[in-house]
């Protein structure tokens, strides 16, 4: 395992810059050659998203709205509450202003993955409804757009994104709502895992048109109760908006008040934290949403591009700002709370001192032990290896809960156990003041804001973003399988998800966190690459559709343009 481990994080140090540099870059690329689509038919994006232009005789096995809820419900998760808590945690308030310009960029990057995918995508007119009619995706796209010759990179693509179904849309899912629901209520894992293996099964062995009616209920309500919460709680504290929205702004280019991985002025650290989470938020580029809009009724891939595109607008700008305004206004970011610290495990790291930031230390250059007197790090005063919870020093140890009585001693790292001076009592756990990181930091803040109401509606929402997620990607696994392995690897794949759901809910992850990111950005940086060499095509598909569909059209004259034009090109409007 520790062999795996060390691959997957070499791997991982080599395509880490090399995948924000390219999501980035063809963002921007793509952005210029296509004209800033996004912004000029964002509303055409909506018209055709909220069923003004539907016509139930095209081919496809769910609707616009369906396949924009079933893309959001893999992309609206975990990461929105979590992930943004991370930026603003190692990044700062600016670390929001470079989500928001990933975002941005990102709309055009999944308007252009979409519209390739919907116009390479296959259709089966004889697919049952467990199976579907339609598959499409990265691998359609590159064996079909780019040529025969890319099959090799269109199969790795389709594994990777199998990989990636496994882990971390699936297992890392039901992990977090099962460890929530063990910290919470002390419900054991494997009952929480059996309930969430039982309702995945039932939606996903009914096929996408059963997986669209279900997500097009729960992706909208799950959004929905978030943002209201968001919302109360910013009319709270509507004096802290517009300082909150300043520190974004001016923190984005001068950062000074990064907690953990950001020193006075270092804008790179900044921008990376941003841009990363801001990627990984909304998936642009990543190759996964355009599996879900293939499935759309439609015959215009245009038309399917311009819902898509409004993905990353829904997922970044809206849902990620109201956690970080909520975040910034509460102040939690910044605070420290009562924190029962594990000597071994749990969020614990360590860390020292360089140039104003925090840096976390390899296990080589940890100290067999770290010296505590009257509760304070000795090594704290001499720039030295100091203990840290969620990449902070923490600043006092105390032996009780209440935090009255300080500890004397030493922290062996080797054997996970605090000491005391007399040699004659030994800690598992002491307790201090900590700050919060990730789902915790979002959570506590709604719970400042609304009480337990927030707590709740919180841990409410990470049970349904958990589930709904892995309802999609089982989804985006299941085309991947059907283009490996053939349409006969439907039943058996499905079967293997939901069991590794459950296992997935009862085991330790960190591992499977990890594999599961570098699959991911395998996956990326071939499927961007081809998006720039299939860009021309993207472009002749967009002038085309809107040189023919007018600002204004009514629903009438718009299905008998497409109509028409759907008989003019049958032949060459699917593979």
């Amino acid at each position: 395992m520790d062999i795996l481990i060390s691959v997957q994080q070499f791997i991982d140090s080599i395509l880490q810059y090399p995948l924000l540099i390219i999501l980035v870059g063809g963002g921007v690329f793509l952005t210029f050659r296509l004209g800033f689509i996004q912004f000029r038919q964002f509303g055409h994006g909506i018209k055709v998203a909220t069923g003004k232009y539907d016509d139930p005789d095209d081919a496809g096995d769910v609707t616009h709205f369906q396949a924009l809820t079933t893309a959001l419900s893999a992309t609206v998760g975990i990461g929105n509450i979590a992930g943004v808590a991370l930026a603003i945690h190692w990044g700062g308030p600016g670390a929001i202003f470079w989500m928001w310009i990933t975002a941005l960029l990102g709309m055009c990057t999944k308007y252009t993955e979409v519209t390739l995918a919907q116009r390479f995508r296959i259709v089966d007119r004889e697919g049952s409804k467990l199976v579907g009619t339609i598959s499409g995706g990265p691998m359609y796209y590159i064996e079909y757009g780019l040529g025969k010759a890319f099959k090799p990179l269109a199969m790795l693509v389709a594994g990777a994104l199998l990989l990636t179904a496994f882990m971390t849309g699936n297992a890392i899912q039901a992990n977090t709502v099962s460890d929530l629901m063990n910290s919470e209520f002390s419900i054991p894992t494997w009952i929480t895992g059996g309930l969430t293996s039982a309702v995945v099964a039932l939606v996903i062995l009914g096929g996408i048109t059963r997986i669209g009616r279900v997500t097009g209920i729960l992706a909208p309500v799950m959004g929905i109760l978030y943002v209201l919460g968001g919302v109360v709680i910013l009319a709270i504290n509507y004096n802290g908006i517009f300082p909150a929205l300043a520190s974004i702004f001016t923190e984005a280019f001068n950062p000074t008040a990064g907690v953990a991985g950001t020193g006075v002025g270092v804008i790179l650290q900044t921008m990376l934290w941003g841009i990363r989470r801001g990627l990984f938020s909304n998936e642009a580029g990543q190759g996964s949403a355009p599996i879900a809009h293939s499935a759309a009724k439609t015959q215009e891939p245009v038309s399917e591009g311009a819902v898509a595109l409004l993905e990353p607008f829904i997922d970044t700008i809206v849902i990620c700002t109201i956690t970080a305004l909520v975040v910034l206004t509460t102040g939690v970011w910044k605070d420290t709370t009562q924190t029962e610290l594990l000597i071994g495990g749990g969020d614990l790291s360590y860390v020292e001192e360089l140039r104003g930031s925090y840096v976390p230390v390899g296990a080589s250059d940890v100290p067999p032990e770290l010296l505590i007197d009257g509760g304070i790090q000795v090594s704290a005063e001499s720039g030295g290896v100091m203990y840290a919870w969620h990449e902070i020093p923490v600043e006092r140890f105390f032996v009780d809960p209440e935090q009255t009585i300080p500890f004397t001693g030493i922290i062996d790292t080797q054997q996970g156990i605090a000491v005391s001076a007399e040699g004659e009592v030994q800690y598992t756990r002491l307790y201090g003041m900590a700050v919060e990181n990730g789902a915790p930091m979002t959570s506590l803040a709604f719970e400042q804001g609304l009480g337990d109401i927030g707590k709740y509606l919180v841990i409410l929402c990470v049970f349904l973003f958990g589930i709904s997620t892995a309802i999609s990607w089982s989804y985006y696994g299941d085309r991947c399988s059907m283009y490996l392995f053939g349409q006969s690897s439907i039943l058996p794949y499905k079967t293997i998800f939901v069991v590794i759901h459950f296992l997935g809910a009862v085991a330790g992850l960190n591992t499977i966190w990890g594999i599961g990111d570098t699959a991911l950005a395998i996956v990326t940086i071939p499927n961007v690459v081809a998006l720039i060499l299939l860009s021309g095509i993207a472009k002749k598909l967009t002038d085309d559709y809107f040189s023919a569909f007018k600002p204004g059209m009514t629903r009438d004259e718009y299905l008998s343009v497409a109509r028409s034009r759907a008989e003019k090109h049958q032949s060459g409007a699917e593979v």
